[in-house]
């Protein structure tokens, strides 16, 4: 399921980048360079590309959102099997030569 809404958007996204181009805007788009694009879709190829447009861009609205509810229920921690280990962090932060338990007294001794 999720490969095939993968390839979808895939595919959904290229022809709206191609779409998007295509598109007469200000500078005229790519629709000048294609003279074959006029005869191919009749006289209305402006009100043809828009609507177009706006359906792949509703369908890539919905694939990216299924993506991304797909990917938040596959998601796991990775750290949510492992234990913390305490005896290692006290050693490592006593100082050299001493051990975790003269490190842990030298404190108490010093408060008196």
């Amino acid at each position: 399921m999720t490969i095939l809404l993968i390839i979808l958007h895939v595919i959904v996204c290229i022809l709206l980048i191609t779409l998007v181009l295509i598109q007469r805007g200000r500078g005229s788009g790519l629709v000048e360079s294609f003279a074959g694009v006029e005869s191919m879709f009749g006289t209305k190829t402006n009100a043809f590309l828009t609507r177009t447009t706006t359906v792949l861009s509703v369908i890539f609205f919905f694939t990216c959102l299924s993506l991304a509810i797909i990917a938040v229920r596959q998601s796991k921690s990775l750290l949510a099997n492992v234990k913390p280990v305490a005896a290692a962090t006290s050693t490592a932060t006593a100082p050299a030569g001493q051990t975790a338990a003269a490190a842990q007294q030298a404190p108490k001794a010093d408060q008196k």
